[in-house]
């Protein structure tokens, strides 16, 4: 039978020449379209009412907008969120949005911007938003990466206002808009959208919008905190599906770990926080094993570091370690038993008013005791200890904490003498000592090589104290057996979804 595509003549359409009377070039290795099919795509479409919800945290990002502003009060401040980041070819990662971006509007659509200018009666604030790309215009087909046929609705310009509760414009106006401003008068958060960087130019305080930030997100606000625990919860879930996946992941290894756990994060929120560590075996000893292709051994510890990233992007990030056969053998069990001694040393010692290295220390000293009683460390704790020695750190390797928020890693522009500062109300760090002994570590002995502990909880401080928002999670070893016990009492392959 004969080409039928090939007897029609090509037309005169090319990248060069993309629009002909009858034909229009829609891309490369994809064949001219006819011009009357654009018509056809673009008509008797109905159109539904506009939604009315408006974002949960539309009145907190207010109040962020307005704090930011109060901190540069004769500035115009430019955030943007970013670009989709091409993966390979024409497709592309799954957008995220910008961190800060995301804390001040509630946004997650990919190429806004918002700009926060100040007024005599407050600070006016826009986003900008990419008009869009629906049933109206022939992209809507045509556009592989924004067109609505392709990836889905997003909202426009008049969406975006209602359910952010912010003045909105398209994105098109964003240059003539900048245009106005003197450049010193204007502060852009850099480094996530090439064009805004141009069309602001440098400014030297710049620098000065993303440490400001940093240190705003510290404190967390009430819709932070819920969203947290939100998060937390979720992952408690998927530490149990992994529980109930154990015994099926012996002998094909910790991908089946891995794949378990991110598909509650999936079911239930945006994603993971950031890649799981499922390292059982000596790979525990490895910080950030994310590889996860090792085998899972009855006998061995699987070190479960994981976290789900609700859909408001806030993300836990828990880590328990566990006996994949149910029970600590008493080599397990002692060096368990030391890591969480010292977490609990460093949980109590979490409250306003402390320097924010207090958990760190009251841990380590914990840890140091017991590295010296278990004939390891060779010299007194003490003088292990100082400063100038830190011969401990050879088995703990990290420090205990980090803050915890939108992203794992929080508010890392802060400054040092903040970050590091006092501990306020609001505040959500981890605590999370380790320790660490290589196989093949001769200053260890042989019982206790290629094994790696690590036990991380999130908590809050409070006005009085902390709170332990992982709490359901069992720490204490014999709580650890019972739980995994009462997991597989249920049946060890459902997964519960």
């Amino acid at each position: 039978m004969e080409d039928q595509i090939s007897s029609i003549p090509d037309p005169d359409v090319s990248a060069e020449n993309p629009i002909s009377e009858h034909w229009v070039w829609v891309g490369p290795h994809r064949p001219p379209c006819p011009r009357v099919l654009f018509e056809h795509m673009t008509s008797n479409w109905e159109i539904g009412e506009p939604l009315r919800e408006v974002h949960p945290a539309a009145t907190f990002s207010a109040t962020r907008r307005r704090q930011i502003s109060e901190r540069f009060a004769a500035k115009t401040l430019v955030v943007p969120t970013g670009n989709p980041k091409v993966r390979a070819n024409d497709t592309d990662y799954r957008f995220r949005a910008g961190t800060d971006f995301f804390y001040l509007t509630g946004c997650v659509e990919p190429d806004c911007v918002l700009v926060i200018t100040p007024g005599a009666g407050g600070p006016r604030c826009t986003l900008y938003v990419p008009q869009r790309r629906d049933h109206q215009t022939h992209e809507f087909f045509t556009d592989a990466r924004y067109g609505e046929l392709w990836v889905g609705p997003r909202r426009g310009v008049t969406e975006a206002a209602t359910y952010y509760e912010i003045d909105t414009a398209p994105l098109d106006y964003l240059e003539k808009d900048l245009a106005s401003l003197r450049p010193d008068d204007v502060l852009t958060l850099r480094g996530f959208d090439a064009t805004v960087d141009a069309l602001c130019g440098p400014n030297g305080e710049d620098e000065q919008l993303a440490v400001a930030l940093g240190e705003q997100r510290l404190v967390k606000d009430a819709f932070e905190v819920a969203q947290l625990q939100l998060a937390i919860d979720y992952t408690v879930k998927g530490f149990e599906d992994v529980v109930r996946a154990l015994p099926a992941a012996e002998g094909r290894g910790e991908r089946v770990i891995e794949g378990v756990f991110n598909l509650r994060a999936r079911v239930e929120g945006n994603d993971t926080g950031y890649d799981t560590i499922a390292a059982s075996g000596s790979r525990a000893t490895i910080l950030h094993w994310t590889r996860n292709d090792g085998a899972v051994r009855r006998g061995e510890m699987l070190l479960l570091d994981a976290g789900v990233e609700c859909h408001n992007l806030y993300t836990a990030d828990v880590t328990r370690t566990m006996p994949i056969s149910g029970t600590f053998s008493p080599a397990q069990r002692r060096i368990y038993e030391l890591v969480l001694a010292a977490q609990e040393a460093g949980i109590a010692a979490v409250k306003p008013g402390v320097p924010f290295m207090a958990p760190n220390e009251a841990a380590m000293k914990v840890l140091a005791e017991g590295l010296s009683e278990l004939g390891i460390l060779t010299e007194e704790p003490e003088v292990a200890l100082r400063r100038e020695r830190q011969l401990h750190r050879r088995y703990t390797l990290h420090g205990v904490s980090h803050m915890l928020g939108i992203d794992v890693h929080d508010c890392a522009n802060a400054r040092n003498d903040v970050y590091l500062g006092e501990l306020h109300e609001g505040f959500v760090l981890t605590v999370e000592p380790g320790l660490y002994f290589q196989a093949n570590d001769l200053t260890v002995p042989e019982e206790y090589r290629g094994i790696g502990v690590r036990i991380e909880d999130d908590i809050l401080v409070t006005a009085d104290g902390s709170r332990n928002l992982s709490a359901a999670l069992p720490r204490r070893a014999d709580d650890v057996e019972a739980w995994m016990a009462d997991v597989w009492s249920k049946g060890p392959t459902d997964l519960g979804l």
